[in-house]
């Protein structure tokens, strides 16, 4: 078992309204503790914001700026910008957002930010569907699984937001989970000392959507990243791929044995489920092998 290496400076506190066992509640404590006391946060509307809470009530030390789900991205470049302008351009702007203010509604800004490299670090919350307002599918729900707005599954893959991103040629994208703490930090360092728009996508496991047991936030977030469902990557300027855990294991049967939302499934279904997740982990070994820093 890996020695967890990351302190804690008092920068996330007790007392907010996350769900008992959250995952994001502790992939926010350590992201805030890793990123410091100078920093501006912006949040969308997500169980980000709910968690944050409003002024005087809110769980983090930083300032926070609530704005629209749509324009989180757009909020964030506006605030560096005004940092910039006030000669504090070390001051890290990071942005709080979900999947569906990431994946769908805020695509847009976020996508305009990163084709003008905006100094931000943008933070999604991704957990597969709209949680907060009753569990509804988003486009970063994966095939088959069950949500409010798909009570027999959903029929569509998950979009592949990394290879979206990467085709903006940004700095730094990246994933993390909850369960590999010593990674997400890594990498919260390393996009705090680029400069230009980065991007980490961080798995979280919701225990009511997902239908996961209230101590299985961050077991079930590990068997995915075991399983290849979500690799834990980084992409450098939209070339240069790297997986940061290179082996997977064969099934992905433990993994959605651990949620309710695919307690539907058959076999058959189980295997083809296997059959998409084998594909993509071949074409990001891939993707791997052809980046140039490896050819070079």
């Amino acid at each position: 078992m890996e020695l967890i290496s990351y302190q804690d400076e008092g920068q996330f506190v007790s007392g907010h309204v996350a769900c008992g066992g959250c995952a994001e509640a502790l992939a926010m404590r350590v992201i805030l503790n890793t990123v410091g006391s100078d920093a501006i946060g912006v949040v969308s509307p997500s169980c980000s914001a709910v968690i944050c809470g409003g002024y005087p009530m809110s769980a983090v030390k930083i300032p926070m700026f609530h704005t629209t789900l749509e324009s989180a991205a757009a909020s964030a470049s506006g605030v560096k910008r005004a940092l910039v302008a006030q000669n504090k351009p070390d001051t890290t702007v990071l942005c709080f957002a979900g999947d569906g203010g990431t994946y769908d509604i805020g695509l847009q800004a976020l996508s305009s930010a990163a084709e003008r490299n905006e100094d931000i670090l943008y933070i999604c919350f991704d957990n597969e569907g709209y949680m907060n307002t009753g569990g509804q599918k988003s486009s970063s729900t994966p095939l088959d699984a069950i949500t409010g707005s798909t009570p027999s599954g959903k029929t569509t893959r998950k979009k592949n937001l990394i290879e979206i991103l990467a085709a903006h040629r940004i700095p730094y994208i990246a994933t993390a989970s909850p369960s590999h703490i010593n990674d997400m930090r890594a990498k919260i360092e390393k996009a705090k000392a680029i400069r230009g728009t980065k991007v980490i996508i961080v798995l979280i496991p919701c225990l009511p959507g997902w239908g996961v047991a209230d101590n299985a936030a961050v077991r079930t977030a590990r068997k995915a990243v075991e399983a290849g469902v979500f690799p834990l990557l980084e992409i450098e300027d939209g070339v240069n791929y790297r997986l940061n855990v290179s082996e997977k294991g064969d099934s992905i049967e433990s993994y959605l044995k651990e949620q309710k939302r695919y307690r539907h499934l058959d076999a058959e279904h189980i295997a083809r489920l296997q059959a998409e997740s084998d594909f993509q982990w071949r074409r990001l070994q891939q993707r791997v092998a052809d980046s140039p820093e490896r050819r070079s």
